[in-house]
């Protein structure tokens, strides 16, 4: 038995049993132990398919942080309430630097479109486009042997620095206001964001369990942020010139 179940044999279906790691695993921790997991377990290998269920239900559960965070408070965890006061103070302070931006809007409506496409929409478009380009090369790469370890690791660093480039553009789209003038723009360009954040959620789960499903998805979503990106380059034009 491993030590991760020593301290919770009274609840089988634990995800942290389950997945074979303590409460204070990290995230890093909790993927690179469902991956092994799974891709021991997966019945193209000859594994138990009752146990790849198993696996899947206790990533759910552990895989996504806030989902994690409602577990482990559930559960009493000290972390979990740390974590959340840490998190509440984040809000707090990003809506207070969003306040001070609106309260002191003085330049004209115009200025302030300019800044905001300059400041705001200029860093993201370029972001989102070093998420969505290099897809098709890093799926190519990939597709020579998917079980392949260091294929599979080159597609998950890819994976991993997307998430950090839409970490950096959710901060980038708090951090001033959209004009009332690009509102609507502003929206499209959310979606946008939302739908390449979608696309790299269904490859990451692709990279857990092998389920070409999640595959095919995360392509289509990012096929079709790729055509809203470009729909947004062509407005953003339109917007400058009004």
């Amino acid at each position: 038995m491993s030590p991760a179940f020593s301290n919770r044999s009274d609840h089988p279906q634990d995800p942290y049993e389950v997945l074979e790691v303590t409460s204070n695993a990290t995230q890093a921790e909790l993927k690179a132990a469902y991956r092994r997991l799974v891709k021991q377990h997966h019945p193209d290998a000859g594994g138990d398919e009752e146990r790849i269920l198993a696996l899947n239900a206790a990533w759910e559960q552990l895989g996504d942080p806030e989902a994690r965070r409602c577990f482990d408070r559930e559960q009493g965890s000290p972390q979990s309430v740390r974590e959340e006061a840490r998190a509440r103070g984040a809000r707090n302070a990003r809506a207070s630097q969003a306040a001070r931006h609106a309260s002191g809007q003085g330049a004209s409506e115009d200025q302030a479109l300019s800044t905001w496409l300059q400041k705001v929409y200029a860093p993201i478009d370029r972001l989102l486009g070093q998420v969505i380009n290099p897809f098709a090369a890093e799926l190519k790469a990939l597709s020579a042997d998917p079980y392949d370890d260091d294929l599979m690791e080159a597609f998950c660093t890819y994976l991993e620095q997307s998430r950090n480039r839409l970490d950096k553009v959710k901060n980038l789209f708090q951090s001033l206001p959209t004009p009332p003038s690009a509102r609507g723009f502003g929206l499209s360009v959310y979606h946008c964001l939302s739908q390449v954040e979608d696309a790299v959620a269904e490859l990451e789960r692709y990279t857990m369990g092998y389920v070409d499903s999640y595959l095919h998805d995360g392509r289509e979503m990012l096929r079709e942020a790729r055509q809203r990106r470009q729909r947004l380059q062509q407005e953003r034009r339109r917007l400058e010139i009004g």
